[in-house]
């Protein structure tokens, strides 16, 4: 008989900057996801469209490639999964309301913040 794997919680990263978006990646994969990473907000609610219920967390930007914002972005990802645990950063105040239950960090976040919510969005 084959061996099937142990359940991965699934994490959505979009993130522009490539820098930000492997170091988050991999803050995940430390932390036992699996993750799905895009660039822009437009390929991130395909992501939604087709997985929006597997889906544990989403870290995104506020500044994104695209016509989407990172805010915008949370809206759509909360209508598709109320549950989902979205985390918004920038480095810039924010302007725009995020969705209920929406989280915001202010840029530059600390490795150790992302462990932490990883922990948490696994836990919910």
């Amino acid at each position: 008989m084959g061996q099937s794997e142990p359940f991965r919680a699934t994490a959505l990263v979009v993130e522009d900057d490539l820098m930000q978006r492997e170091m988050l990646c991999l803050l995940l994969e430390e932390s036992g996801y699996q993750v799905i990473q895009c660039e822009s907000a437009e390929a991130a609610e395909r992501v939604l469209d087709k997985n929006a219920g597997a889906l544990c967390l989403m870290l995104t930007d506020v500044q994104l490639a695209g016509r989407m914002n990172g805010v915008e972005l949370a809206h759509v990802a909360k209508d598709r999964n109320p549950k989902l645990d979205v985390v918004v950063t920038s480095g810039r105040p924010l302007v725009q309301a995020l969705p209920a239950g929406a989280k915001f960090w202010a840029k530059p976040w600390a490795p150790l913040d992302v462990l932490r919510e990883a922990e948490l969005a696994q836990l919910n």
